[in-house]
């Protein structure tokens, strides 16, 4: 980790260097040209016109730390905006003067000039170029305001994903909150009937299918993606609890590509579309009833149906009866992939419901 963030830092002082280095460079050659348009070209030297313009791209790099420091000290924020524009246009001011009547210092030194010319020499020197660096003061400015601004959107955005990745896995520890009472119940019923006919062995091994199960959903609480494998484990291991209960009349096919047994899906994406399949699929019809999980994947897309041939649900009724966990199950995908994650539902009467989900396939 501390490697990871030297790095950054290096990175990051490198990227100061060679923007200030390049403004120096960019100073130098505005001037360099101006001097050979005005003046003979053989008596501008680039070196003698660089070394100040360095100089003064220097300077900027050293005072950009103190203007951000005087910034966050005296903001341009709403109530002081009157103060903060005549405070930093002074500052502004006060780093042009002292940039330029330094630089006329040092000259009139280098050059031998006698000190009382000083400020003949400055007056008649001074020219809009100077100007510049009071806007670069303001750039500074702008650029911490800049700065502030993206900073405080991605916390936002940090928080915003923070929120979404909490609201998900409430959602999914409701879900399980949901799948244990009336499963609970049904099974337990379940055992209770097997230990009244004397059935001791079917009940003893119900119980550690059920023990076995819950297990695995307590050892998943706080996952939120597993793969399509570990999600077929729980589910055979939930459908080994259903079949008990239904005995002859529950028929389950599974016909799932090994290539999409390892793509990742969200954690009980399956076991609310086949519980459905159960309840509303096969346990009103009076004859026995089949349940189909099938999965494969296509075009860089995973897709998984769950379909029964049960009753249905009337024509047009599809949206109107989805019911808590297809609704849930959609706005978890919704929130999980966005645009990329689908899930349909189709009817037909007397022939069953078939729910088929397409999401992007992640290994």
């Amino acid at each position: 980790m501390n490697r990871v963030v030297m790095q950054s830092r290096w990175m990051k002082f490198a990227a100061l260097f060679a923007g200030w280095t390049f403004l120096g460079f960019v100073l130098a050659i505005e001037v360099y040209f101006n001097l050979r348009a005005s003046m003979k070209p053989d008596t501008v030297n680039f070196a003698d016109v660089a070394l100040p313009q360095f100089g003064r791209a220097l300077m900027w790099a050293l005072m950009a730390p103190l203007i951000l420091q005087m910034r966050e000290l005296l903001p341009l924020n709403r109530g002081v905006w009157v103060g903060g524009l005549l405070f930093h246009g002074a500052m502004s001011f006060t780093v042009m003067a002292v940039y330029y009547l330094g630089r006329i210092l040092a000259m009139v030194i280098f050059w031998g000039e006698p000190l009382g010319d000083f400020w003949a020499i400055a007056q008649s020197s001074f020219y809009g170029r100077n100007l510049i660096d009071m806007a670069y003061y303001w750039a500074v400015i702008a650029f911490g305001y800049s700065a502030e601004i993206y900073r405080r959107y991605k916390n936002e955005e940090l928080k915003a994903a923070q929120l979404e990745a909490r609201l998900i896995e409430t959602e999914l520890k409701a879900l399980r909150e949901q799948l244990r009472p009336h499963f609970l119940f049904n099974t337990l019923n379940t055992i209770a009937v097997l230990v009244r006919e004397a059935k001791n062995d079917e009940a003893v091994n119900l119980i550690a299918r059920l023990s076995s199960l819950l297990r695995m959903s307590l050892e998943n609480t706080r996952v939120q993606e597993v793969t399509l494998r570990q999600e077929m484990d729980f589910l055979e291991r939930y459908l080994d609890i259903q079949r008990v209960r239904f005995s002859d009349r529950l028929r389950v096919e599974i016909a799932i590509e090994p290539a999409a047994m390892g793509a990742h899906i969200p954690n009980l994406l399956l076991q609310p579309l086949v519980e459905n399949a159960i309840l509303h699929g096969v346990a009103p019809k009076a004859g026995p009833g089949r349940v189909e999980v099938r999965g494969h994947v296509a075009a860089g897309q995973l897709h998984l149906e769950v379909r029964d041939d049960g009753p249905g649900l009337g024509y047009g009724a599809e949206r109107a009866k989805e019911g808590v966990g297809l609704t849930n199950t959609r706005e978890r995908l919704i929130k999980i992939y966005g645009p990329h994650g689908q899930l349909s539902l189709r009817s037909e009467p007397g022939r069953g419901v078939a729910v088929q989900i397409i999401i992007p396939c992640r290994t």
